[in-house]
C-alpha cells in the first residue's frame, strides 16, 4: 500500500512521531530498541534522534548494513557545490539495533541502490574519488555526487568534479 491508504491501513506506525509529506508512502518500519522507529518511505529512511525523527533522503544513504539485529547507516553530507556537482563527506555511522527488522533491510537496500543511476571510481594522486548519478527523491533528473578519499587534494577533486558536470550537462562522456 502507498499514500494515504498505505496511511489508513497501518503503513505508519502508531507510536511514528515524525511528518511525511503528502506524497511520501512508506514501504517498511521496524521498531528500534532504544524506543524509536526506523521507517523507510519513498522520499528517504526516518531514523530516530534525541530531537524527534529525521529523514534522510535516499540519494545520501552512504551505506546501509545489516547483521546479527544491528543496522548501520552512513550518511553523506553535502559539504560544497563544485559547479553541477556535489561533494559530499560522510558523517559518523549510526547504529540501531532493530529485533524484528521484517522487510526494511530489503526495502532500504532497493531504495539505496535504485537511487544509483551510474557510478565511477576514478584513482588520483594520495587516493581517489566516486564519482557517482543518482536520482534524488522527489526531484526530476539527477544530481552528480563526488566523494573523495581521506587524504585526496580536494582542489583536484573538485576540478575534475565540475569538467565531468559540465561534461554531463553536453550530453558527453567523460574523457
Amino acid at each position: 500500500m502507498s499514500g494515504l491508504l498505505g496511511r489508513l491501513f497501518g503503513g505508519v506506525p502508531k507510536d511514528f512521531t515524525g511528518t511525511l509529506e503528502r506524497e511520501e508512502a512508506v514501504a517498511a518500519w521496524a521498531p528500534e530498541r532504544g524506543g524509536g522507529v526506523l521507517l523507510a518511505s519513498s522520499l528517504g529512511l526516518w531514523v530516530p534522534t534525541d530531537d524527534g525523527p529525521r529523514r534522510i533522503g535516499w540519494h545520501l544513504v552512504s551505506k546501509a548494513t545489516w547483521a546479527s539485529g544491528v543496522f548501520v547507516i552512513t550518511e553523506a553530507e553535502e559539504v560544497e557545490r563544485a559547479g553541477e556537482a556535489v561533494l559530499l563527506a560522510d558523517r559518523a555511522p549510526l547504529r540501531f539495533v532493530v529485533e524484528r527488522p521484517g522487510k526494511l533491510p530489503q526495502a532500504v537496500q532497493r531504495r539505496v541502490t535504485g537511487s544509483i543511476r551510474t557510478r565511477h571510481r576514478r584513482d588520483l594522486p594520495d587516493g581517489g574519488a566516486w564519482f557517482v548519478q543518482r536520482k534524488v527523491p522527489g526531484r526530476d533528473g539527477t544530481v552528480l555526487q563526488v566523494r573523495p578519499d581521506p587524504g585526496t587534494d580536494v582542489d583536484l577533486v573538485r576540478e575534475i568534479a565540475q569538467e565531468v558536470a559540465r561534461r554531463m550537462g553536453e550530453g558527453l562522456a567523460e574523457g
